[in-house]
């Protein structure tokens, strides 16, 4: 479910131990906009971001769906990771290998 919003997302979920309010691929440790802006920055098309990052067309347009209707918390998030990564402030827990 999205934060402040009754959307079921199918391939999206939030992450509690994350101190992001925005949502992820489930099972991933990937930001929907990370996927999202690579896309843009790539000139990607759906079917392109989706065999890119092994993710079915279906999660990829979710990815869409949800960055643009939350637009303002992406925003906020990135000025807030670039603050943070200025500071030299370690954000996330270090991946652990099983």
């Amino acid at each position: 479910m999205t934060t402040n919003s009754s959307t079921q997302w199918q391939y999206l979920e939030q992450r509690p131990s994350s101190c992001w309010k925005q949502l992820y691929i489930k099972g991933k440790r990937i930001k929907a906009n990370v996927i999202y802006s690579d896309m843009i920055v790539n000139e990607e098309t759906p079917e392109e971001a989706a065999e890119n990052w092994d993710l079915p067309l279906e999660a990829i347009a979710e990815v869409i769906k949800y960055c643009e209707s939350h637009q303002e918390l992406l925003k906020q998030e990135a000025a807030e990771e670039r603050r943070i990564v200025l500071e030299g402030v370690t954000i996330e827990p270090p991946v652990t290998h099983r």
